[in-house]
C-alpha cells in the first residue's frame, strides 16, 4: 500500500507510521525532508509582496523596551530601509495564492486531507528575529528555505496557559524549554498543536509554515447552527403535547429536557446537512473576493478549449467531493452542488489535474452534466484560464 511507502518529507518513516506515532502527538525533526531546497521567492520578493494592499502581512519588531511590536501591512516602500540590522520578522500569509511554485509544495503533502491545509505562510527575518514563545492550536509544518534558524520547544499548552500581557500577539510568559535545533535550508520541523515552541534566526533567514484548518468546537457549533436554522420553518417549536399536571409550576423537569434534546437531535443528527456544511466551511476561501469569475457561455468555453486554451484551479480556491446516497457533493470555493454518480471521475480530475484542457476533459465536454459543471466552475471562479 501507498501508505506504506517510506517518504522523504517525513525522514524515511510512512505516512502510516508519522498518522500513526506523531500526528497531533508528538514533534519530528527531519533533516533534508526536501534535499538542498531553494526557494521559489526571494526575501526582497517576499518583501515585495507585503507593499500589496491585497496582500495580508505583518512585521514583528523586537525592542530592548517594548519587546515584539506588531506592525500590519500593506508597507510603505522606504519601511525596510528604516529597520535595524537585527531583531525582527516579516510574515506574509498564504503566499500559495500569489506564487505557483510555492502552491506546489503541497504537493508533498499529499498523505494529508487537502482540504484541511490552511496556507503557506512564508517569514523572513533579521539575525536574532522571531516571534516570541506562543502556541498554535493547529498543526505546523516548518521548512527552512534560507539560512538558519534555531527552534525550541517546550510544553504543552491550553487556553489556561499565561500570557504576556500584550495587545496584539499572544507570547507565553513561561517558556519551559525541552529541546533545540538548528535548521539548514531543506530541513523541516512538525509541531503538534498547543506545544510550545520559540524560534529565533540565527542569520538572515526565510521559513515556510505550512498549517492546517482546524476549526473549534466553538466556530463547529455556532456556523453549523446558524446553517441549520436556515432550512427551519418559523412554526418548528418546543412543543409538549400530552403533557401531565404539574407538581410544582416553577420547577423544569426532565422530562422537558427529553423534548428538548429529542428537538436537536432530530436536526443536529443529519448526516447530509452537515457533510454540506462541513463542505462548503472548509472549502471557504481565506480570500472571497480571489475568486471571481467571468461572464462567459458554453459555447466561448467550448471555442476556447478547442482552440488549445488551458484551465488552472484558482489558486486562491478549494476544492473537495464526498459520496452520499442521492450522488455525489462537490464542494468548491464554499459552494456545493450535488451531481449525478457518473461524474466521479470527472470529480477527481477536477480536484487534482494540474491542468484542464481537450484532452483529459474531452470525454465529459461530450456529456450534458459534465460540460455544465466545468462552465459552472469556470463562471465561479475556482477554475480560471491559465493566461490570466
Amino acid at each position: 500500500m501507498t501508505s506504506d511507502i517510506p517518504l522523504q518529507i517525513l525522514g524515511g518513516i510512512s505516512a502510516r507510521e508519522f498518522l500513526r506515532d506523531y500526528w497531533q502527538k508528538k514533534p519530528l525533526l527531519i533533516r533534508q525532508a526536501i534535499p538542498s531546497f531553494e526557494s521559489p521567492i526571494s526575501p526582497d520578493e517576499l518583501a515585495g509582496l507585503s507593499l500589496e494592499e491585497e496582500v495580508e502581512s505583518r512585521l514583528i519588531v523586537e525592542h530592548g523596551d517594548s519587546p515584539w511590536e506588531l506592525r500590519r501591512g500593506p508597507f510603505a516602500e522606504d519601511t525596510y530601509q528604516n529597520l535595524p540590522e537585527r531583531d525582527w520578522t516579516l510574515l506574509v500569509q498564504a503566499v500559495d495564492q500569489l506564487v505557483p511554485e510555492v502552491a506546489e509544495l503541497a504537493e508533498h503533502f499529499r498523505f494529508l486531507p487537502n482540504w484541511r491545509i490552511d496556507d503557506i505562510m512564508i517569514s523572513f527575518a533579521a539575525p536574532g528575529g522571531g516571534v516570541g514563545p506562543h502556541f498554535d492550536n493547529y498543526d505546523v509544518f516548518l521548512l527552512q528555505a534560507h539560512g538558519r534558524r534555531r527552534w525550541r520547544i517546550g510544553q504543552m499548552c491550553d487556553s489556561e496557559s499565561q500570557l504576556l500581557e500584550h495587545g496584539d500577539l499572544r507570547i507565553l510568559a513561561d517558556f519551559q524549554g525541552t529541546d533545540e535545533w538548528v535548521l539548514e535550508p531543506g530541513d523541516m520541523l512538525y509541531l503538534p498543536p498547543r506545544l510550545a515552541h520559540f524560534g529565533t534566526a540565527e542569520d538572515a533567514c526565510m521559513t515556510y509554515s505550512v498549517g492546517f484548518r482546524a476549526p473549534s468546537a466553538a466556530e463547529v457549533l455556532t456556523h453549523f447552527t446558524d446553517f441549520l436554522a436556515q432550512f427551519l420553518p418559523d412554526e418548528e417549536r418546543y412543543s409538549d403535547a400530552d403533557l401531565l399536571p404539574a407538581e410544582d409550576p416553577y420547577q423544569i423537569q426532565s422530562d422537558a429536557l427529553e423534548r428538548l434534546r429529542s428537538m436537536l437531535n432530530e436536526h443536529m443528527g443529519d448526516e447530509r446537512l452537515l457533510l454540506t456544511w462541513f463542505g462548503q466551511f472548509m472549502t471557504e476561501p481565506r480570500y472571497p473576493e480571489r475568486v471571481q469569475g467571468p461572464e462567459i457561455d458554453e459555447k466561448q468555453l467550448l471555442d476556447a478549449l478547442a482552440d488549445g486554451a488551458i484551465l488552472v484551479r484558482n489558486l486562491s480556491a478549494r476544492l473537495a467531493w464526498s459520496e452520499i446516497d442521492l450522488g455525489l457533493l462537490l464542494f468548491a470555493s464554499g459552494q456545493s452542488r450535488l451531481l449525478p454518480a457518473h461524474l466521479k471521475e470527472l470529480l477527481k480530475l477536477l480536484c487534482s489535474a494540474d491542468a484542464l484542457h481537450s484532452d483529459n476533459l474531452g470525454p465529459w465536454l461530450n456529456d450534458e452534466d459534465g460540460r455544465n459543471l466545468v462552465l459552472q466552475l469556470v463562471k465561479q471562479g475556482s477554475l480560471e484560464f491559465a493566461d490570466e
